[in-house]
């Protein structure tokens, strides 16, 4: 790869006395560009900016055409996933001082496609995680659908039951898992995510460890197929990485883990239990 030099607007006598650091930042437009090529930008050092306030400096200031995503600015959206020196970060919570003085490389998230400069796409994330029905599925939603085993009466029930009742030990049992943010920083960070793109990675089965756990949901038939083939939950090795660089101390190698607990009992009730038994 290449590395160019942006063309910074002329400096004054007061600005070239400031401290100052570099970025050197992933460029890449697929169809235009033939390969991706590093672009050094220099920037005023604010020790108190984030990396994603240098960005907003640099698309300002010295390059409306850089590209990346960002929303919240609080580490919730998960939308500002990079890679700062070859490790994934949130450029939200990621700060200039950390690195000051040595320059910085910026690139998008490792192990996806490249949209655009620091945009990766997302889709085939978003299809892994829709195939793990990440939402609460309970007795009233099988019986609108037609799915057997679910009687009206019980319908009824159900719905004149109102509220789900929850006690704290109920909770505890998903609430860490509840608080991944899709930021994608697992997969990145994930070597067998790396090796085999068809793996269903460690944030869409966290999510779906999450909706096993709850006491409110009756999906876990529903989510076992995904789980447990091939790419499921067996293609991890454990390494741990993932749950070393989430922000959120998901601990996604661990509900993984947990998953494959649940696998392998289903599978060995599934040849001791009468058919139909449960």
């Amino acid at each position: 790869m290449t590395i160019t030099t942006a063309n910074n607007k002329t400096e004054t006598a007061s600005s070239k006395n400031e401290a100052r650091m570099t970025l050197e930042i992933l460029r890449y437009i697929p169809g235009t560009h033939s390969e991706p090529t590093f672009q050094r930008f220099e920037i005023p050092y604010v020790e108190d900016w984030s990396m994603l306030d240098a960005l907003g400096y640099i698309k300002d200031e010295l390059d409306s055409s850089l590209s990346y995503r960002w929303s919240c600015r609080m580490a919730v959206c998960g939308s500002c996933g990079m890679m700062f020196d070859g490790i994934p970060k949130l450029a939200c919570e990621t700060f200039l001082r950390d690195y000051y003085p040595r320059p910085i490389r910026v690139e998008p998230l490792e192990n996806f496609g490249i949209e655009r400069d620091l945009v990766i796409d997302q889709e085939p994330f978003l299809e892994k995680l829709e195939s793990v029905k990440p939402y609460i599925i309970d007795a009233v939603a099988n019986a609108r659908s037609g799915k057997p085993g679910v009687s009206a009466s019980h319908e009824r029930e159900t719905i004149q039951a109102g509220e789900n009742r929850q006690t704290p030990k109920e909770l505890a049992l998903f609430a860490q898992y509840s608080m991944c943010i899709n930021c994608l920083l697992c997969y990145s960070a994930c070597p067998q995510f790396g090796l085999n793109p068809a793996f269903l990675g460690p944030a869409a089965i966290s999510l779906a460890h999450r909706y096993n756990q709850d006491n409110r949901d009756q999906g876990n038939a529903d989510r076992a197929p995904p789980l447990n083939e091939e790419d499921g939950v067996w293609s991890c090795t454990f390494v741990g990485y993932c749950s070393e660089v989430c922000p959120k101390s998901v601990d996604p190698a661990s509900a993984i883990q947990q998953e494959k607990v649940r696998g392998a009992t289903d599978w060995a009730l599934s040849w001791l239990l009468p058919k139909g038994a449960s």
